[in-house]
């Protein structure tokens, strides 16, 4: 009876829609920018720029979601009257352009949601890639060296086949949250205007379960066993892909 529910509730489909859409979003920008970001802080040679970089890039993961949100909102804020609006409005006036009000537009909020996403939490994965980068035997490099390698041949040969395997883990933790959502980014960012776009499962479940449709909590657990069930699924088939590309997976 709960699963029949389910899976006729219009809001609930399109909550499952909004998961998928933003998550593949996240997988196929957030995670190669990531990789692409680390790489390239890597290739910095300036000790102190490299160091700022990084202190920029890291920053904003020991932020809560509360407080960024926060902070998003402020930035993207529309122009009231006495009132000239967040920085980008401002900006694009400047420009010549006209002040869109971000935060109510359910066609922007989804890219809202994986840029802030990519800014907030890409400090976390170039940690990791960096710290196996700097696992790489120097000789390697020192080799290349002298058979004429340039840096471009050293990054293609050297360092992306060297963290390959922390990629490859760090794409199946990914893609294990294919149908799950980052609860406190979405509820602090959205509001009535973008749920067309904005409601993801968690919030959905929220709403259902402690939120203001009651209390159905019998419906939320029926519809996380589904949910981690094909978050199972997905992981397994992208643990053997993995596998085949000659990189060792999770399991």
């Amino acid at each position: 009876e709960h699963y029949r529910r389910l899976f006729s509730d219009p809001s609930f489909l399109q909550a499952f829609k909004n998961t998928v859409i933003i998550n593949v979003y996240n997988l196929i920008f957030g995670f190669s920018f990531n990789v692409f970001l680390a790489l390239m802080i890597n290739e910095l040679q300036m000790r102190r720029l490299k160091s700022v970089v990084q202190t920029c890039v890291y920053l904003p993961y020991f932020l809560s979601w509360v407080i960024f949100a926060g902070l998003v909102q402020v930035f993207l804020q529309a122009p009231v009257p006495g009132d000239t609006g967040g920085m980008v409005n401002q900006v694009i006036v400047a420009l010549g352009g006209e002040a869109i009000d971000f935060m109510k537009r359910p066609e922007l909020f989804r890219g809202i949601l994986v840029v802030t996403n990519i800014i907030k939490t890409a400090g976390y994965s170039t940690i990791i890639y960096l710290a196996a980068i700097a696992g790489i035997d120097p000789t390697l490099y020192e080799a290349a060296a002298i058979d004429g390698g340039n840096r471009k041949d050293m990054l293609l040969h050297i360092t992306i086949p060297r963290i390959l395997p922390s990629v490859a883990v760090m794409f199946l933790l990914n893609v294990s949250q294919l149908f799950l959502s980052n609860f406190d980014q979405v509820y602090n960012l959205y509001n009535n205007f973008v749920l067309s776009t904005g409601d993801v499962l968690s919030t959905y479940i929220y709403r259902i379960s402690l939120g203001g449709s009651g209390t159905n909590f019998e419906l939320s657990t029926a519809m996380n066993l589904v949910l981690n069930t094909m978050g199972l699924i997905v992981v397994l088939g992208a643990n053997k892909f993995v596998e085949k590309l000659d990189v060792q997976g999770i399991f």
